[in-house]
């Protein structure tokens, strides 16, 4: 098992060079097929503005700015490597990212920008994906990645069926990197259980993994987690998502929205 068609977003943001840089090295990594999606945003007219003239100048002012966007992603996706293929698509880039994620084995998208201009990617694209896609989804930090994500892996276990698709999505890194930690927050089952099981399960799969316990104790258990990650030098912490839509409104758990917004590793994530 490993990845063999890996798909990455590719926008305009200030983040997307350092996106492509991680996409292209895991792409050589696990000698997968790379994918670029471009989406292009769909025009919206002003709702006081009347047809005629002055809604063929604004479209023609649209199509010339995402004709620019696009060919800057491709220009950009194409210094990734040879193993790649380039796609354009047209419409709301949360569903069409999440469509196209479906025909790969892992998706990777950027964290939200700070400050993105309201045309920019939309700023809940890496939830909607990941709730929405049905692949393991790797988030990258808008400040990029230090060093390649994948050598210790920090796994975020609590029994739940996320946390075992995220576990499962995560088999490939987790096969490859030098040092796993299964780290248990609160675990309610009696020492040497859950984290003894997939500890075990992780081994048949020929990984070797360390279990790690911790108590909240009323913390935000998402600060915990980013705090136990520095305190491993994890380059990749891999948890399940959870959450659920509303009326296109993300509804994010505490763990998942802290991780989110205060990310300072790639996050691997399934729902």
């Amino acid at each position: 098992m490993g990845f063999r068609t890996i798909l990455v977003h590719v926008d305009t943001g200030p983040s997307a060079p350092k996106r492509l840089k991680l996409s292209a090295d895991l792409a050589a990594r696990f000698e997968a097929h790379l994918v670029g999606l471009y989406v292009r945003r769909p025009f919206q007219a002003p709702a006081f503005t009347d047809a005629g003239p002055a809604m063929d100048s604004l479209y023609r002012t649209y199509e010339s700015a995402v004709q620019a966007d696009e060919a800057a992603a491709m220009a950009a996706f194409g210094t990734t490597g040879p193993l790649k293929a380039w796609r354009v698509a047209d419409g709301p880039a949360e569903q069409v990212v999440a469509a196209h994620a479906r025909y790969a084995d892992l998706v990777i998208v950027g964290q939200a920008e700070p400050d993105a201009a309201a045309e920019a990617t939309p700023p809940d694209l890496a939830e909607a994906v990941a709730m929405a896609g049905e692949r393991p989804t790797l988030i990258v930090p808008h400040i990029g990645a230090a060093k390649p994500p994948g050598r210790t892996v920090m796994l975020c276990w609590n029994g739940t069926r996320e946390a075992a698709r995220a576990a499962t999505g995560a088999l490939p890194f987790l096969k490859k990197a030098d040092k796993v930690v299964i780290l248990l927050v609160d675990p309610e089952d009696e020492p040497g259980g859950a984290g003894v099981h997939v500890a075990a399960w992780l081994a048949r799969h020929g990984v070797t993994a360390v279990v790690k316990r911790d108590t909240a104790g009323g913390a935000d258990i998402g600060e915990i987690i980013l705090s136990r990650a520095a305190d491993q030098d994890a380059d990749l912490i891999v948890m399940g998502l959870y959450g659920h839509s509303r009326m296109r409104e993300w509804v994010m758990g505490g763990a998942s929205r802290t991780l989110l917004a205060s990310m300072t590793v790639p996050l691997l994530v399934a729902h």
